[in-house]
């Protein structure tokens, strides 16, 4: 699996759908807890336009608080940039080599995945992650990573209805794969969207 092909679809893709959103779905929240869709579209290039130097500075200023960091970053940018250039960066760094500190390109893969549906999820936008995108991605769930993410699985099991993968034990918890892949990073869904069994 060629996981740079993988990210640079993700990528264009993202930038195809920021390209068709208008002003109040700009401004609109997201999934992530006080973003809105143009913070989180800031957030998803910020690895392409700061150098390592530059982010160790950001880092320093922000007294080693990555989350605070990323969010002044996101804060900053997403209020400089035109919806435009927003879309722009990430299609213009398609096969931009960047990945997390932790977990390389399949990480890259999720950072744009993921956050690819905190904005369409939370804008009610039907879009479906291609299903080999989506594999990889499940493919690396663990109890560890979603920790990392603030998700506690412990006692769950996630069962995907649109394809197979079943992930963990305990009181299942059903929905669409993309779906559970936002729970296991640690997203809180719209009401409705997950089916979890009764205890």
């Amino acid at each position: 699996m060629d996981v740079t092909s993988l990210i640079a679809g993700e990528r264009r893709e993202i930038a195809d759908l920021l390209d068709s959103l208008t002003d109040q779905q700009w401004n609109a929240p997201s999934l992530c807890d006080g973003w809105r869709v143009r913070e989180v579209a800031a957030h998803m290039s910020m690895g392409f336009r700061y150098s390592t130097p530059q982010v160790m500075a950001q880092l320093v200023r922000a007294r080693g608080n990555l989350h605070r960091m990323t969010d002044r970053l996101a804060r900053r940018d997403a209020a400089a940039a035109t919806p435009q250039q927003l879309a722009a960066w990430l299609r213009d760094n398609a096969h931009h080599p960047w990945t997390p500190p932790v977990g390389g390109l399949v990480s890259a893969l999720g950072h744009d995945v993921v956050h690819g549906l905190d904005i369409t999820v939370a804008l009610g936008l039907d879009r479906k992650v291609p299903a080999e995108r989506l594999r990889v991605l499940l493919d690396h769930v663990t109890h560890r990573s979603a920790r990392f993410f603030g998700a506690d699985l412990s006692g769950t099991q996630l069962r995907a209805d649109d394809t197979d993968w079943v992930f963990g034990s305990g009181t299942p918890v059903t929905g669409a794969a993309q779906d559970l892949l936002l729970l296991a990073f640690g997203r809180r869904l719209p009401e409705g969207r997950l089916d979890r069994a009764a205890t």
